[in-house]
C-alpha cells in the first residue's frame, strides 16, 4: 500500500500538470453562422445548436450565432420546434474562424409560422382557434403587388369589391361607406374616421413582412367593424446588416375583346410605379423608410390616377432602459384621380359615365402613430399605442362634396404569461373623431373600451381562448350605445401534425358618419341620409381540422372548416324610391339609403391547400382552395334568389403555383367567382333602373356564369442583388363585373425591375 501510494504521489502531479498543460495549448476555431427557415428565407431565433455533450449554444433574435470550439471534429444538430433536425460534420483546425449558414425545413409548411393577430400575444398559427390565413412579404412582392387589396383578394374566402372588403360573404357593397372587416396596421385600426372605408393605395406595401387575416367575428379583441373578421397588415423590421429594395414598373393596358368598348382611346392608357423602401439599425436606433411614387392613366375614360406617398419609422431602445422601446411610425400621401361610378352604357359607353358625374379629386392622408412598450420586473409587458389618422377630399368642380375626418386613437394594453402556459392579454381603448364635411355635415363621435382575454395551453395539446370586451359608443351626444360581447375557442393538437378547432365569437358594428348623413348627388344619382340608423350585431361559429403532412420532399397541410354567421340589424345600402310624406314619387326620389334590413345568415363550407416541395429540379409552392358560402336574408319571405343576399358570391375558388428553377421563377395565379344572383332589383326595373343603369339587365342575363381569371408571371435573377420580372394580368382578356355598372380592366402588361442591397 506504501508503494502504491508513493506511485500516486509522484504521477498524480504529472498528469494534473499534463491535462493542464492540454488545455491551456488547446487551440480554438470560432464558429459563426446564422440559421434560416429553407422556404421563406426568414430568420429563425431560439435554434439549439449541440455540438457535443458539453457544447452548444442557441440563435439571436435575427438568427445569428457564434461559438468557441477545439481542435477535431464534431456532428453539429441544429435542432428548431415544428422543424427537420438538421446534421452536419465539421472539421476544427484551431487555427480559422468558420461561417456556416444553415437552412432549416419545415415539418409543415406555415403550421409553425408566427402570428400575433388572433390573440394580441406571439403564438403559433396551428395552435389559433380561428380560421387564419397568413401572406408572407415574398408573395406580395412576387406577384407585383401595387394596391394591397390586390393581393389580399387572393386569400381563399376573402374578397374585396370595389375596395370593400368581406370574408366568406359577410359583407356585401355599400359603395365605400362602412366596413365589416376591420383592417389594422400593426394591430391599430386604419378605416378612415367619417366615411369607414379603407385607403388601399395610402397603405406601405413596400414595408409590409407579413399580413394576418382572421375569419370571423373579432370584435371581443378588436371593437367595432371587426364583425366580420381582422386583417393585420404587419410592418417589416431591420436586421443586423441594413437593407434597401428599389422597384421601378411600367405597364400597358391592351385593348378589351369588344372594341366598342374603348372606341375614345387615341393610344394604349399607361402606367408606372416607384416603389423603395430602406432598412437598418442605427445605434440603439431603428430606421424604418419607404416610398412610392403612382400614375395611372386608367382604362376608362376619365379615371385616372396620380398619388405620392412617404413612409418612415423609428424605434429607440435606450442602453440604460433595455427593457424599454420608444417608437414613432408615419405614412403621408397626397393623390389625385378621378373616380369612376357608373357605366354610360354596356356597349360603347361600358368604359365612360355620365359626366355629371366625373368628379375629379385631390386626398391627402396622414397618420402618425407615437407608441412604447416596456417590460416590468414580473415579465409582464405594458404597451401604449397612439395614432392621429387624418383623411381629407377635395372636389375641384363640386366643393359640396369636399370632406376632412380627423380621429385621434389610442390603446393601453398589459400582458403577462402566469404558469408557463397562461397568458393575459388586457387593455383600455380610447377614440375620437371629428368630420368636417360639406357632404354629411359636421359630427364628431367617441369611443371607450375595456377587453380581456386568457389564452391557455393544457397539456401541450389543449388550447382555450376566452375573451370578453365592453364598449361604449357616443355620436354627437345624441346617439350613445354600450355593449358587451365575448369570444371563445379552443384547439386541440390530436397528432403530431393534426389539429382540431372550434369557435364562437360575437360582433358588433356601429354605422359610419357617412352612413347616417350623407346627402349628395352623383350625376342625377341621389344618395339618402338615415338618421335613424342602427348599429348593427351577430355572431360567428367555426368547427375545423387542420392536417399538416411531411411525405419526402413535399409537406403543407389541409385545412377544412365549416362556418355559421348570423346577423341582426343588417346594414345595407338599397336603392329604392324613396318617396317624402304626402308626395308623389319622381325621378328625384330614386337613389340610395343606408338601411337595416333585418335579420342575416350566411353559412357553408371552406377546403385550403397548402404545398411546398420539388418536382425534378422544380422548387414548387401552392396554395389555394374552395369556399361555397349560402347567404340568406332571412327578413325576405320570398324563396329562391329573392332571398339571396345582395352582392354575394355562393362559390369561389382560388390557387396560385410558384416554380423556381435556378435563376428562373415563373407563377399562375387563378382566382373564380360564381356569378352575383342578387342585385338592388329597382337596378334592373324596367323604367327607372334602365334610366341610371342603361343595359344591366340585358347584360347579366347575357353574363351569368362567373369568371374565371389567370395572372401570370416569369422572372429572372439577373444577380444576387437584381431582378426583372414580367407580368401579365387577365391574361386570357376576359371581360367581367364586379358590382353593377363596373367592367373590370382588361388584359395589361408590366415589366417590373427589382434592386436589393444589403
Amino acid at each position: 500500500m506504501k508503494q502504491i501510494g508513493r506511485i500516486l504521489k509522484l504521477f498524480v502531479p504529472l498528469i494534473s500538470f499534463t491535462i493542464l498543460s492540454g488545455m491551456l495549448c488547446a487551440q480554438h476555431s470560432t464558429l459563426k453562422g446564422r440559421v434560416t427557415e429553407k422556404v421563406t428565407g426568414e430568420s429563425l431565433p431560439g435554434v439549439n445548436i449541440i455540438a457535443d455533450t458539453n457544447t452548444g449554444g442557441t440563435t439571436d433574435k435575427d438568427g445569428f450565432f457564434e461559438m468557441p470550439l477545439r481542435e477535431g471534429k464534431y456532428l453539429l444538430r441544429f435542432k428548431y420546434i415544428g422543424y427537420k433536425d438538421h446534421e452536419v460534420e465539421i472539421h476544427v483546425d484551431g487555427k480559422e474562424t468558420l461561417i456556416m449558414n444553415i437552412a432549416l425545413s419545415p415539418l409543415s409548411i406555415e403550421l409553425n409560422a408566427a402570428v400575433v393577430t388572433a390573440s394580441r400575444y406571439q403564438q403559433r398559427l396551428s395552435d389559433v382557434t380561428v380560421s387564419m390565413e397568413v401572406i408572407p412579404a415574398a408573395f406580395i412582392e412576387s406577384v407585383n403587388t401595387r394596391y394591397l387589396d390586390q393581393t389580399i383578394s387572393m386569400v381563399q374566402g376573402v374578397d374585396i369589391i370595389d375596395g370593400q372588403a368581406n370574408i366568406r360573404g359577410g359583407s356585401g357593397y355599400t359603395y365605400g361607406a362602412g366596413s365589416r372587416v376591420l383592417v389594422l396596421m400593426d394591430g391599430l385600426p386604419i378605416l378612415s374616421g367619417g366615411v369607414g372605408d379603407v385607403k388601399w393605395n395610402a397603405l406601405p406595401v413596400e414595408n409590409i413582412k407579413n399580413i394576418e387575416i382572421i375569419k370571423g367575428a373579432s370584435s371581443a379583441l378588436y371593437g367595432s367593424s371587426a364583425l366580420n373578421g381582422v386583417i393585420n397588415l404587419i410592418s417589416a423590421s431591420p436586421g443586423i446588416a441594413p437593407s434597401t429594395k428599389v422597384e421601378l414598373s411600367a405597364g400597358i393596358y391592351m385593348k378589351p375583346g369588344r372594341e366598342e368598348m374603348a372606341w375614345f382611346w387615341d393610344h394604349n392608357p399607361l402606367l408606372g410605379n416607384f416603389k423603395f423602401s430602406h432598412l437598418r439599425k442605427a445605434g440603439q436606433f431603428d430606421v424604418m423608410l419607404g416610398g412610392n411614387v403612382f400614375y395611372d392613366e386608367g382604362y376608362r375614360e376619365e379615371n385616372d390616377m396620380r398619388s405620392i406617398r412617404l413612409d418612415a419609422g423609428f424605434r429607440f431602445n435606450p442602453k440604460n432602459a433595455d427593457r424599454l422601446t420608444l417608437g414613432l411610425n408615419s405614412n403621408f400621401q397626397i393623390q389625385s384621380f378621378t373616380d369612376f361610378l357608373i357605366w354610360k352604357d354596356a356597349d360603347s359607353g361600358a368604359y365612360m359615365q355620365n359626366p355629371q358625374a366625373i368628379t375629379p379629386m385631390h386626398g391627402v392622408r396622414l397618420n402618425i402613430d407615437p407608441h412604447l412598450a416596456c417590460y416590468d420586473k414580473t415579465g409582464g409587458k405594458h404597451s401604449l399605442k397612439t395614432r392621429y389618422y387624418r383623411v381629407s377630399n377635395e372636389f375641384d368642380d363640386n366643393p359640396d362634396k369636399n370632406n376632412t375626418a380627423d380621429q385621434y386613437y389610442g390603446e393601453y394594453q398589459y400582458q403577462i404569461k402566469f404558469f408557463k402556459h397562461l397568458n393575459l392579454s388586457a387593455g383600455a381603448v380610447m377614440s375620437y373623431t371629428k368630420g368636417t364635411t360639406q357632404l354629411y355635415g359636421n359630427h364628431y363621435g367617441s369611443t371607450q373600451a375595456l377587453y380581456a382575454q386568457l389564452d391557455h395551453m393544457f397539456f401541450n395539446r389543449l388550447s382555450f381562448s376566452l375573451g370578453l370586451r365592453w364598449e361604449r359608443y357616443t355620436l354627437d351626444k345624441s346617439d350613445d350605445e354600450s355593449r358587451p360581447v365575448f369570444r371563445t375557442g379552443i384547439n386541440y393538437k390530436a397528432a403530431k401534425l393534426t389539429f382540431f378547432r372550434a369557435s364562437y365569437g360575437q360582433g358588433y358594428r356601429y354605422p359610419s358618419m357617412a352612413e347616417k348623413y350623407t346627402s349628395t348627388d352623383l350625376g342625377g344619382l341621389k344618395i339618402f341620409p338615415n338618421e335613424n340608423l342602427k348599429p348593427e350585431t351577430g355572431w360567428s361559429a367555426e368547427i375545423g381540422v387542420k392536417q399538416g403532412f411531411v411525405f419526402n420532399e413535399w409537406s403543407g397541410f389541409v385545412d377544412v372548416a365549416g362556418f355559421w354567421m348570423e346577423y341582426d340589424n343588417m346594414i345595407e345600402f338599397v336603392f329604392d324610391v324613396y318617396v317624402p310624406p304626402n308626395q308623389t314619387a319622381g325621378i328625384d326620389d330614386l337613389g340610395f339609403k343606408s338601411l337595416n334590413t333585418g335579420k342575416a345568415r350566411i353559412n357553408g363550407a371552406e377546403l385550403t391547400i397548402n404545398l411546398n416541395g420539388t418536382i425534378g429540379q422544380f422548387l414548387t409552392a401552392f396554395t389555394g382552395g374552395y369556399t361555397y358560402m349560402n347567404p340568406l336574408d332571412l327578413s325576405n319571405d320570398n324563396s329562391g334568389t329573392d332571398q339571396i343576399l345582395k352582392y354575394r358570391y355562393r362559390h369561389s375558388a382560388k390557387g396560385d403555383i410558384a416554380l423556381t428553377y435556378k435563376l428562373w421563377d415563373a407563377g399562375i395565379n387563378a382566382q373564380y367567382r360564381s356569378f352575383i344572383e342578387r342585385i338592388d332589383p329597382a337596378f334592373e326595373e324596367a323604367i327607372f333602373g334602365q334610366y341610371f343603369f342603361p343595359g344591366l339587365k340585358q347584360y347579366r342575363q347575357e353574363n351569368n356564369q362567373g369568371a374565371i381569371l389567370f395572372d401570370l408571371r416569369l422572372g429572372w435573377q439577373i444577380s444576387p442583388s437584381s431582378k426583372i420580372s414580367f407580368h401579365v394580368n387577365n391574361l386570357f382578356n376576359k371581360e367581367y363585373m364586379g358590382r353593377p355598372g363596373d367592367i373590370h380592366a382588361p388584359r395589361n402588361f408590366i415589366v417590373r425591375y427589382l434592386l436589393k442591397i444589403s
